[in-house]
Parts: structure tokens; C-alpha cells; sequence
């Protein structure tokens, strides 16, 4: 069953019916006019669209106005502008995926000239936040997107867009078990955000539940780098090559009767490692792999350490078995 993703976060089922503070970001000085066009990301028209081109003449109703229902950002920009055509993408993408939280007004410099010297626009681009009818807070230069999604975070009082909600529905799906209702969930995220980093990892950790390897396999190589090299990409991933080594292992029984048996028989017990991580026994594959590593840290081109960071990248940096092996792993490293 496929779901879509509705306007306050929740999923269901488809069917066919302030002055500027410096933001370090390399703002642009202000220019002598230039011709005048629509914003640099384009936007959408219509009284109830969340991103619009404003004027002088449009400013009291579209952002004064307006920000008394919900805070709207002002984008002031050129056609000039370097930084500008860097910045308005992030905007928009960040005031999208918002789904309604805020709003974003864009306004060509150039052609409302009397606005910027009212406004105290100096440099390009500058960002106005106006809530109540007021500005209160502001930034110049082009921010990468994590701070602007902080900045409107602290401007929306931390309220979650509908997004970053259907994100931790489709995470508790995947924690409880529920693969495919994760699946679907994250699947839809991705068909709005292609570029979601979160939503892609989940996709993947969704398939490597189901058993759908050669699936993953095929998302994960087609990855642009600048995605693949994200940190829960990269957990993904790890995750991923642990499901494929599974398939070469032997029975725990077995492998743990041969490490009694000949405690040096290193690939036993990395074997054995494998096995138990596959049925669920993180805390026991750990143990093997650092008695492994106490006993030979170079084995195999490091191979006990290495299969100890693919465990720990699939559990998630914040689990306790990965804290505490963590550090069990440096102290056996420098001991």
C-alpha cells in the first residue's frame, strides 16, 4: 500500500481520490541598479502561496500582514549577486519543506530601493525575520542550510514542519519492526526531497530488513557523492555490507566450538562475530571482535577494527553498545 504525506505531518494510506547580524556568509555590498527580473529560485504566485516576489507595494500585506498569522522571511537580493543565487535555493527548500510554518517573501533590491534604505539594507543578500507585524531578527550573506533551518527553527518557537514529522514516523515504523510501512513512508518522503539524506538511509535500512539487498545495492551505487558520503548514508551503507556478509557465515554453534577449540583461529572467531551480530547478539559480536583486536591488531589489515566501526556505523553513533565499545576499542588500541 503506498501512503502520501499530509499537510500537518501525519501519513495515509493513497488513494485515487531587527538589524542584520553578519551570518558569515559573504554577503554581497550593495550595487547601483541593475535590470530588474523575477528571484533568483523563481516563486510561486497567489495569495495563499508560501514563497512570493514582493515590492514596496505589495510589502504591507505580504509580510506585515502576513507575519501576524506566520513569521515571514524577507529575502532582499540582485541580479548581480553571487552569494544571492546561493542563498535563495536554501531559502526556498528550507520554506517548502516548512509546509506553511513561515513564509518567504523575496524582493529585488534594485527596483525597491526607498524599501532597502528604510529597512537599512547595506549589504546583499539580507535576510529579515518579521513576526507580529515587526522584524526581529535578520542575517546577511548567503548560510548554508543548516543554519538557516536553525534560524527558522528559533523563529518558529522549534514547531516541527510536517517533515521532519513523517521523518520520525517512518524511524518509529522502522524501530518497531514495521519494514514496509517504513519503507513506504520514507519512499514518500524521498518522491518530495529527493536530496533527504535521512530518507534515503531509511529506504535503505527499510530494504536490508526486508531482505531486498540487491535493491539497496542499486539506490546506494546510483548515489551522487555529496549524498552517499552522509553520515546516515555512510550508516546505511555499513549496514548494508553486514546484511551481505551474513550469507557467508556458518552456524554460531559451530564457529564458537572451533574458537574453543583454537582460540587463535582468528577467522573463526571473526566468523563467529558475523554470525552473531546477524542474530541479533550486538553486545556478544562486539566482545568477539575487541578480544580479537586485544589479540591481533593488525590481523588481516586491521580487519577485527574495521568490522567493530561497520557494527558501530549500523548501530548509530548515540547507542550504548557503541559508546561503551567505543571506548573498550580505544583502551584496547593504547593500552
Amino acid at each position: 500500500m503506498a501512503f502520501i504525506l499530509n499537510p500537518d505531518g501525519s501519513t495515509a494510506p493513497k488513494t485515487d481520490a531587527a538589524q542584520p547580524t553578519d551570518g558569515q556568509g559573504n554577503g554581497a555590498p550593495m550595487a547601483p541598479g541593475a535590470p530588474g527580473m523575477a528571484g533568483p529560485g523563481g516563486a510561486p504566485a497567489g495569495d495563499g502561496a508560501v514563497i512570493k516576489d514582493g515590492n514596496i507595494q505589495t510589502f504591507m500585506q505580504d509580510v506585515i500582514e502576513a507575519s501576524k498569522e506566520v513569521p515571514v522571511l524577507v529575502d532582499f537580493w540582485a541580479t548581480w549577486c553571487g552569494p544571492c543565487k546561493q542563498l535563495t535555493p536554501v531559502l526556498e527548500k528550507v520554506v517548502t519543506q516548512a509546509a506553511g510554518l513561515v513564509k518567504l517573501v523575496k524582493i529585488n533590491a534594485d527596483e525597491n530601493q526607498d524599501l532597502c534604505a528604510q529597512l537599512r539594507v547595506q549589504s546583499l543578500p539580507t535576510v529579515y525575520a518579521f513576526k507580529d507585524g515587526q522584524p526581529v531578527d535578520a542575517f546577511m550573506g548567503a548560510l548554508p542550510e543548516s543554519q538557516v533551518k536553525a534560524f527558522i527553527d528559533k523563529l518558529t518557537d522549534g514547531a516541527k514542519a510536517p517533515l521532519d514529522q513523517a521523518l520520525e514516523q517512518g524511524q518509529a515504523a522502522l524501530d518497531a519492526g514495521e519494514n514496509e510501512l517504513a519503507l513506504e513512508i520514507f519512499k514518500e518522503i524521498q518522491a518530495q526531497d529527493q536530496t533527504n539524506d535521512t530518507a534515503i538511509a531509511g529506504i535503505l535500512r527499510a530494504q536490508i530488513a526486508l531482505g531486498m539487498l540487491a535493491e539497496a545495492e542499486e539506490i546506494l551505487t546510483s548515489l551522487p557523492s555529496n549524498i552517499r558520503t552522509k553520515a546516515d548514508v555512510e550508516s546505511a551503507a555499513s549496514a548494508l555490507e553486514l546484511a551481505k556478509e551474513v550469507g557467508e557465515t556458518g552456524d554460531p554453534v559451530e564457529l564458537r566450538a572451533k574458537v574453543e577449540a583454537d582460540p587463535k583461529d582468528h577467522q573463526a572467531r571473526l566468523d563467529l562475530s558475523v554470525a552473531l551480530f546477524a542474530r541479533g547478539d550486538a553486545e556478544a559480536a562486539i566482545d568477539e571482535l575487541l578480544e580479537l583486536v586485544r589479540r591481533d591488531k593488525a590481523w588481516n589489515d586491521e580487519a577485527a577494527r574495521k568490522q567493530l566501526v561497520k557494527v558501530f556505523d549500523t548501530l548509530g553513533g548515540a547507542h550504548e553498545l557503541t559508546v561503551s565499545g567505543r571506548r573498550r576499542l580505544s583502551s584496547v588500541l593504547f593500552s
